[in-house]
Order: structure tokens, then sequence, then C-alpha cells
């Protein structure tokens, strides 16, 4: 078995306004430490396009139409303070969510163990109706769909350890008591969600929200008293990452005290649960992490512990 790293050119190509935090060169960063010897060992796809009716799956059509309305034939069109569109946007976001509905497939099917998907833009803050935080479509949220419902599992995880809180995510979700949706993140901070007693409509959310400062230690103790718990005791078939790397210390946009170790500590209890639960089963999308040295050095710790739990 072997670890499946999705990605595509079309990422480079949604471009954001000048000294944006969310931009292409994050993809040049990740590409490069990537290109590292040691990560070989890869089975290195393009991620596909996503059809109009995988987007459905997480998305009324008057949503996918809005986002299509408002691509600008030159230059920027901002969606809101954050969110913006340039020409090949919605290409781009296409093959973020056809990237992680591949690598579900690939996994589901057994052609691999695990993988990775290092697309942009990001999709966790993208709510139901609602494009924000610079995401257009909720990658994952979709991605837990298309497990469900295409492939007939009963029970899929989603876990979020962005520094923001995965809202859009949330509210993709809520209504889905075959989903279980759990987010770390700190608070207070964007969106402003995330708080504990937002439980979903089926008890099926669980939010840990972590004051300003937390470092890894405080971070390790919180998840194993109460997400490594109940993410067993859900007893997933698939457990899908939003992988944002913005908690690291260094990140311009977060204030959570992490490093890269405690990037390889998550990794590798998630691919243990999985282990136990869903013969491995995970497959890892990209968020947050807008400093390019720190989410480098992150992604390469993320992407090692995932190809040493495939082997």
């Amino acid at each position: 078995m072997a670890t499946a790293l999705y990605t595509h050119d079309a990422s480079l190509r949604h471009l954001t306004p000048p000294g944006h935090p969310e931009r292409a060169e994050r993809m040049q960063a990740i590409a490069r430490a990537l290109a590292d010897p040691r990560f070989d060992g890869l089975v290195r796809r393009d991620a596909p396009l996503a059809t109009d009716a995988e987007i459905l799956r997480g998305h009324p059509a008057s949503h996918l139409a809005s986002v299509r309305a408002r691509i600008p034939a030159q230059g920027n069109a901002a969606i809101d303070g954050d969110t913006f569109l340039s020409p090949a946007s919605l290409e781009a976001a296409l093959h973020a969510v056809g990237g992680v509905g591949a690598a579900v497939d690939a996994v589901l099917t057994g052609e691999v163990r695990n993988a990775f998907v290092a697309c942009r833009p990001p999709g966790h803050h993208a709510e139901a109706t609602r494009a924000m935080g610079f995401c257009l479509f909720g990658n994952v949220a979709i991605a837990a769909k298309r497990a469900l419902d295409l492939h007939g599992l009963d029970r899929v995880a989603v876990v979020d350890f962005d520094v923001h809180h995965g809202n859009g995510t949330q509210d993709i979700l809520w209504d889905d008591p075959r989903a279980l949706f759990i987010s770390s993140h700190q608070s207070p901070l964007y969106p402003g969600t995330g708080a504990a007693a937002e439980t979903g409509a089926h008890g099926n959310v669980l939010n840990l929200p972590l004051r300003p400062g937390t470092d890894g230690a405080a971070m390790r103790a919180a998840y194993d008293r109460l997400v490594w718990p109940r993410l067993a005791a859900f007893r997933p078939r698939l457990i899908l990452v939003s992988a944002g790397f913005d908690a690291h210390q260094a990140d311009p946009l977060g204030g959570l005290d992490w490093d890269e170790d405690d990037f390889t500590w998550l990794t590798r209890r998630l691919c243990q649960i999985a282990a136990e639960h869903c013969g491995g089963r995970l497959v890892s999308a990209l968020e947050g992490g807008y400093d390019l040295d720190a989410l480098a050095a992150s992604v390469a710790a993320h992407v090692a512990e995932l190809m040493e739990h495939s082997r």
C-alpha cells in the first residue's frame, strides 16, 4: 500500500490580490518540500475536475450558479473582504473538490492506504449557501457526502485542526447523523463560531475551542481527553482531515503555539485510530497555513507520517 498525493496546476492560477495571505506561493512552497527524495514513494496524481453534480452534494444549485456568475474576465472580484475570485478560480476550486473526491475513491477501493490533497482554494469556511474565508466550496464536506452516498458508508468522521473553526463543514454536515465533525480551533478568532455548545442536530459535532497561546502540550492533553475517545467511540469507516497548518507558532493569522512535531503527533494518532477502526483509510486535505516556511515544514511532517502508516 502507499500514500497518494493529489495536486493540480490550476491551484497556481487562482490568483488573489497582492499581499493576500492565501496565495499561489503556498502551493509552490509545498511542491518544493515534497520534491525531497524522501517523498519519492508518493503516488502522485493530478486532481480531476469535479462535476457540477459533485458540488451539489454539499451546495444548492443557486450557490454554484452564484460563484460561476461572479468569475471576472480579468483581475479580481471580491465576494467579501477576504474572499476573491480571478478568471481561473472556478477551475481551481473544481479541481480541489475533485481531488478530495478522487482521493476518497482511491482509499475506499484499496488503491492506496491514505492520501493528501494539496489544492487551493481551501474549503472549510464555505457554508452551504455562502462562500467566505478564502473558500468557495466545502471540499472536505462534499467528500464526506461522497463517501456516505456514493460508497454507501454509514459513518464518516471529519477532524479539522486548522486554527480557524470549520464553520462551513459544520454547516453542511450539521443535519447528517452519519457524519461526525470534530474541530479544534483558536477562540476567539475568525469566523467567531465553534463554541463547545454547538453540537449538531444529532449530537454529531464536537467543538474544541482553544485559548490564544495554547501550546502543543496543552493541545495534546485536550485531544487525549476529548477528541480521541469521541472519535474511537464513533468507529468511523473513513477519516477525513481538514489539515490547516496555521496553528503553527509562526503563522501570521493565528495565535496558537504549535510546531511541526505537534502536526506529526496529530497525524500519527489519526492514523492509529484509522488503523484500529477503518483499515487505515484516511484522506487529508489542505486548508490553512500562511507562513511559507512553516507551511512547507508542517506539510512535510504530515505527509511523512502518512507515508509511515501506509507501509
